[in-house]
């Protein structure tokens, strides 16, 4: 909006071609999908592409549109062949293979807060890791602890002042999903729970820490979707920067 008012002002493109393109602003309808044009404008982050169940031709026809209209970009679930097929049309494409993460970043934001993320264990780290690339993406500071388990939950006390000093705590576990519970019980900062999809048969691909999450006696505990370290990350993150402005 700023680029077609400037550049209306200074007399580079007409009045019809700004009413034109404000026209499209909402959104952009490419038939497979209405991409959210606007989105940045109205929360102060762009769209994000979630890549399953989506063909590589519409990842690329999604991401063409998005990048003449955002900075940032980020793709979550991508896979390998998903990244391949981006990096060949853009080699500016940042991937981080175990969050399965693509990022776009043309613009850093100055960072601001601390967002600590802690796993229950080490294979909860892929969720983190996508909490953590969403995290940086929208400009806040973040730390990773993992394998902090309740097993042994002696080594969660060893970390008690870096509980303390975060503005919010992502708590990622699977199996049981008592972890966050905990942490909510020992911290006085915002506790965003994400359960994973990590344990044997009786969690249910993630259902059973889900249920233990949403049923936490301690307060201050949200919890977001199975394995959606991407919504923990965008939620801490919003609290972060608010609290930073």
């Amino acid at each position: 909006m700023r680029k077609l008012l400037e550049d209306y002002k200074n007399g580079k493109i007409p009045l019809e071609k700004v009413l034109e393109e404000i026209r499209k602003l909402p959104y952009k309808d490419i038939s497979y999908a209405k991409i959210d044009t606007h989105r940045n404008i109205r929360k102060g982050y762009p769209e994000t592409i979630f890549c399953i169940g989506k063909s590589i031709l519409q990842i690329l026809g999604i991401l063409e549109n998005m990048l003449k209209n955002n900075t940032n970009i980020l793709l979550t679930k991508a896979d390998e062949k998903i990244y391949n097929a981006v990096r060949e049309r853009y080699p500016e494409a940042i991937y981080n293979e175990i969050a399965k993460t693509i990022v776009f970043q043309r613009e850093k934001l100055e960072p601001v807060g601390k967002i600590l993320i802690i796993t229950a264990g080490t294979s909860d780290i892929p969720v983190a890791e996508e909490a953590a690339v969403t995290i940086e993406l929208m400009g806040c500071n973040v730390e990773k602890i993992y394998d902090v388990g309740a097993a042994g939950v002696h080594r969660l006390l060893d970390i008690m002042d870096k509980l303390m000093d975060a503005s919010v705590v992502i708590v990622i576990a699977g199996m049981d999903g008592v972890l966050a519970s905990i942490v909510g019980g020992l911290s006085d900062k915002p506790v965003i729970a994400v359960p994973t999809s990590i344990g044997y048969g009786a969690s249910f691909k993630g259902i059973a820490p889900l249920l233990t999450m949403l049923n936490s006696c301690a307060e201050g505990v949200v919890v977001v979707n199975i394995d959606n370290g991407f919504g923990a990350g965008y939620f801490a993150s919003m609290i972060t920067r608010r609290i930073n402005k």
